[in-house]
């Protein structure tokens, strides 16, 4: 017989505190009451427990204090829709959340769960591997792709490898290149960046590479280029994509013979470059083209990091936000502001065509014509008609028949919001939460805050 897993329900409430106690003791947990923080902390330093379950909000100190004082793992309960608490409380550790009232076998799947996957990370946690690391310099994200990013990042540093960074525009690859640097044996040194795309192409190689005196007209004295004065540290070229062709010719001969010869010089001179290069262009398409070196791209494609859209990297989206919000609070000097409830939705359900800099524009535009210490989403100008036609993308492409034209018409005509109460009343008979939430593109967590929101509770199943 295998020992019964034991929990801590810490609830104020006696009648929920009670509820939740028989429902895990009839489905074979040991569980133990506490009414507040301290008295839970009394009896996490008297017994293991392999979960606590704690409402958010407890007299005294919020149930969130629970997650600094204990390593066990903490699943918070909230009746509150706040999108905003919620997050918090997954930022400071928690687990996951529940909503109250929640429903029994919702409640039970949640414990098992994270009983399972914490078990299974004991025996990692026993090794003598160090903790896990965190964020590389200057860069924000929790996701799993930027997690994975930061890992690569942290393992290509200490290298002298060529690193190739891919992503749209915006979503900060040169953060990426100076995170290379920051944590390289080169960091001592200030790297070098150059966006090939803003050098006009006749003055390009002069500028990479240097001249000599004489060399072509205007040439009046010799020039470092700026590979040679990169020598020793790291040289960023970002949108490699638009080197001329003549300029990726060299830039070749830096990478085979670690060597450059200035325009107008018959002599070459050694350099000790690390090349870190960027584009959000196809360079295999490129290359088929005949735009790009095909043994260039071979030689700086030794290590490629993807960098996700905006749009993919879930709740980072508000870390950011929030993050970019205090940064240009300082820099304009302007009194420490906050985003409104309704502007914290849209920030989360924008797509963020232009990513990362679209996000750091509008809330600088928003800082600058706030009035008091709420920004609204008013003054982020977030055209919502692009959501609502995401929207109907991704619900055209999850529908098995897509030419549904009412629900396309409906996305057009209605607003965001009316639109997704429109779809959850009209489909909620035939799909469940999971369904639902995946026709919207959306998490469950997602769909339970804005059925709060929106006052649109779960239909009881039938008996």
């Amino acid at each position: 017989m295998t020992a019964q897993h034991k929990v801590l329900v810490v609830e104020d409430e006696q009648v929920i505190r009670t509820a939740l106690r028989r429902l895990l003791e009839r489905h074979d947990y040991q569980v133990s009451e506490a009414g507040s923080v301290k008295e839970a902390i009394a009896q996490l330093g008297d017994k293991q427990f392999d979960i606590v379950i704690s409402d958010l909000r407890l007299p005294g100190a919020p149930g969130t204090d629970l997650i600094q004082a204990t390593r066990t793992p903490v699943l918070i309960m909230t009746s509150y829709s706040s999108l905003r608490s919620a997050i918090d409380s997954m930022k400071m550790g928690a687990v996951d959340y529940i909503p109250k009232p929640f429903e029994h076998e919702e409640m039970l799947q949640a414990v098992a769960r994270i009983i399972e996957e914490n078990a299974s990370r004991q025996p990692a946690a026993k090794s003598l591997e160090p903790p896990p690391e965190p964020p590389v310099p200057g860069m924000i994200g929790s996701c799993p792709q930027m997690m994975e990013l930061f890992r690569r990042i942290r393992k290509v540093a200490m290298t002298n490898s060529t690193v190739l960074i891919n992503g749209e525009s915006g979503t900060g690859k040169e953060l990426v290149a100076r995170a290379i640097h920051q944590l390289s044996d080169r960091h001592e040194s200030e790297m070098i960046s150059v966006n090939c795309a803003a050098i006009p192409e006749n003055l390009i190689e002069s500028e990479l590479f240097g001249h000599e005196k004489g060399a072509f007209t205007g040439a009046t004295a010799n020039r470092t280029g700026l590979v040679e004065a990169a020598s020793g540290s790291t040289l960023f070229l970002d949108e490699i994509g638009e080197l001329p062709l003549e300029a990726q010719a060299r830039l070749l001969r830096v990478l085979q013979e670690s060597e450059i010869r200035k325009v107008g010089s018959v002599q070459s001179r050694k350099v000790d470059v690390r090349l870190v290069v960027a584009t959000h262009r196809d360079l295999k398409q490129l290359v088929i083209d005949g735009d790009f070196r095909e043994d260039l791209y071979y030689r700086i494609n030794v290590m490629a990091l993807l960098l996700p859209p905006l749009k993919e990297r879930g709740n980072d989206i508000l870390e950011l936000a929030d993050a970019i919000l205090a940064r240009t609070c300082r820099r304009l000097k302007s009194p420490m502001l906050r985003f409104t409830e309704e502007a914290t939705q849209a920030i989360a359900t924008y797509p963020w065509p232009g990513n990362v800099r679209e996000l750091e524009n509008a809330i600088e535009r928003a800082v600058v014509l706030a009035e008091d210490e709420d920004i609204g989403t008013e003054l982020l100008a977030i055209d919502l008609s692009g959501s609502k036609r995401a929207i109907r993308t991704l619900l055209e492409r999850s529908m098995e028949n897509p030419g549904d034209a009412d629900d396309g018409d409906a996305a057009e005509e209605l607003s965001l919001e009316d639109y997704f109460q429109k779809f959850v009343l009209e489909h909620q008979d035939q799909m469940n939460e999971t369904q639902l939430a995946k026709k919207l593109g959306i998490s469950r967590k997602c769909l339970w805050e804005r059925r709060q929101r929106f006052g649109l509770p779960r239909k009881k199943k039938q008996a």
